[in-house]
């Protein structure tokens, strides 16, 4: 049977924009204060409180795999009650754990609130947003997945400034306090109260706006992939086993070690090489900026490129930046990694929410993803933690940012072996 590919809306609007711009609300906070702002915080408040950097940024790896390795727990939340009421739950947790870190004395209270806002986070802000851009959007995923992902990208290039001219201005204590309350707002009243809807189905219309039909979904609006039409249920255990699922997961791991050591220890890096904590600061927004033309070039070029293709270009561009990072202190040369490298990352978190909407069921995309996620987890949690253990053993970044390097080769390799599922049975 064909489907009808006449517009179907309700009251004259496709709902589905409006649940895609409380998505981004949400990323955009999540991205921007947990992760993001983190890095800006940690040289004041381990000069304040005396500790190492190494024990400052194992509380940003404590909340990585809180947010990550609770990923099938999520996975099967979302699928059960939906995204909707996991991002408002789960951000509430999240702003309540944010304001906690203004009261640590000792280095455990950050680690437990830290733990607390990231599992918060977890729940509410990647597998829901991209579960929610799933569920509205087919023939425009990959465009949707890079606004939501740019979001955060945006989130990153706003937050961090703010931050530092928070601490400068009110101390770092208050500072929390503030970026718990512009989380609670943005992310849990006004994306996840306001405009989220978990699914099309729920209002009367199809993805993409689209009409619906009792029919196999054909013609550019399948369920399944336009690279896999395979009648082979993709979500069993052998599925799960095969090569292409852990390449994928291999991937992602590469591109959030990178993310997780940079981001939580470009700032100390520069702050060492003599810049002032304001050009850090700028220089980490830069990387935060640029990854949203990454986030939306990626998404864009995937509605007509191959997603394979495009993650290869990444990582040899983020390759490219890295080595820039590890030979120069020129201020310009500075500016030129962190357009590379934030172009690159931006792209490559794109990269898995399309992976995994190209070559898997539109149905089983937040168990899959929450299978596969945790590895990414404890890569982004090792980052961090590593880079700064390696630093107070050495006094430099240099074998720390070496590493990252490592990582990203290894992902590059994973992008030129990764192939659809079909093509292995």
């Amino acid at each position: 049977m064909t489907v009808d590919t006449k517009p179907f809306r309700r009251g004259g609007v496709f709902y589905g924009w409006f649940a895609l711009a409380g998505a981004m609300l949400v990323y955009f906070t999540g991205c921007g204060i947990f992760f993001y702002s983190y890095g800006v915080f940690l040289p004041t408040m381990c000069d304040e409180l005396g500790w190492s950097r190494a024990a400052m940024a194992a509380g940003l790896s404590l909340g990585t795999l809180t947010f990550g390795l609770p990923s099938p727990l999520i996975g099967a939340s979302i699928a059960r009650f939906g995204p909707r009421i996991n991002m408002v739950l789960g951000n509430l947790l999240a702003a309540i754990g944010l304001a906690g870190v203004s009261l640590v004395q000792e280095v455990w209270h950050l680690y437990f609130f830290y733990s607390l806002s990231g599992l918060g986070i977890g729940f509410g802000m990647y597998m829901a947003s991209t579960t929610v851009v799933n569920n509205w959007f087919i023939q425009k995923r990959s465009l949707g997945m890079g606004l939501v992902i740019a979001a955060g990208g945006m989130g990153g290039f706003v937050l961090p400034p703010l931050v530092t001219w928070l601490i400068s201005s009110i101390g770092w204590q208050m500072s929390w306090v503030v970026v718990a309350g512009i989380h609670f707002t943005i992310a849990v009243l006004m994306g996840g109260l306001i405009l989220i809807r978990n699914r099309p189905e729920d209002l009367g219309q199809g993805p993409d706006g689209l009409s619906t039909e009792p029919a196999s979904e054909k013609e550019g609006i399948d369920n399944r992939s336009r690279v896999d039409q395979s009648p082979v249920d993709l979500l069993t255990k052998q599925e799960m086993h095969k090569p292409t699922t852990w390449l994928i997961a291999a991937i992602n791991a590469a591109n959030f070690f990178a993310i997780g050591a940079v981001m939580a220890h470009q700032v100390a890096y520069l702050k060492d090489l003599s810049f002032t904590p304001m050009v850090a600061a700028m220089a980490l927004s830069l990387v935060s900026g640029m990854s949203i033309v990454g986030r939306l070039g990626f998404g864009a070029l995937a509605l007509r490129f191959d997603v394979r293709r495009l993650a290869i270009v990444s990582f040899a561009v983020q390759l490219i930046g890295l080595a820039i990072l590890l030979t120069t202190a020129n201020l310009a040369l500075i500016y030129v990694y962190a357009v590379l490298f934030g172009i690159s990352c931006g792209g490559l978190i794109v990269a898995l929410p399309t992976f995994i909407g190209e070559y898997y069921e539109r149905t089983y995309y937040a168990q899959i993803l929450g299978t596969i996620f945790p590895l990414g987890t404890i890569a982004e949690a090792m980052g961090p933690v590593l880079a700064g253990a390696i630093h107070d053993a050495t006094a430099t970044y240099t074998l720390a940012f070496t590493l990252v390097t490592a990582f990203s080769l290894v992902g590059l390799v994973c992008a030129i072996l990764v192939r659809p599922p079909k093509l292995q049975q």
